[in-house]
């Protein structure tokens, strides 16, 4: 999937950048094992600190507040953020909930992803099963798949079912996207 991802970016002259929480750089590593990333792959942030969330990629501090960070409105803002900050075409960001305890209140395996892109953002609530790994590597699919249902025009492709235990889509209508 990473690949695919990477090849579209490239051949559109679009670039990517990632925000990360509970992945921890899995999903930047994703991309890097992909010769020739760096013509779309710009770099990412490991926000696994709530800190680093709000001074390095901009999540306001009233989201924290307010939502936590295991949340829609969290993952937007950094997926905003990220784009912004690196210059990108493309954010996506992942944030949740790993294991092995719960946090903010929300069950292990809740986990929001997101994507912003040139006409607006769109993030995923998931539902995953399994331990840290399996989590971890479901929700870096889960995002890319997000991704390509952007690149195809957000029309879902066939794709829906690629996303694991989905359990609630959320669009923000801003330009175009949703």
């Amino acid at each position: 999937m990473a690949a695919r991802v990477l090849e579209v970016l490239a051949s559109r002259g679009e670039t990517l950048a990632t925000a990360e929480s509970l992945t921890g750089g899995l999903l930047s590593a994703r991309l890097t094992d992909v010769p020739g990333a760096s013509r779309s792959f710009v770099g990412g942030v490991v926000s696994y600190a709530t800190r680093v969330k709000v001074s390095v990629l901009g999540v306001p501090d009233g989201v924290v507040a307010e939502h936590g960070v295991v949340s829609e409105e969290c993952a937007l803002a950094m997926a905003r953020g990220v784009r912004d900050r690196f210059d990108a075409t493309w954010g996506l960001a992942t944030t949740g909930v790993a294991g092995p305890d719960p946090q903010e209140g929300r069950a292990v395996g809740t986990v929001w992803v997101a994507v912003a892109g040139p006409t607006g953002a769109r993030a995923g609530l998931l539902d995953l099963a399994g331990d840290r790994t399996a989590i971890r590597e479901a929700t870096c699919a889960a995002v890319l798949e997000m991704l390509v249902d952007e690149l195809d025009g957000g029309q879902g492709g066939g794709r829906q079912e690629a996303r694991p235990r989905e359990s609630e889509v959320s669009r923000r209508e801003e330009g175009g996207l949703g």
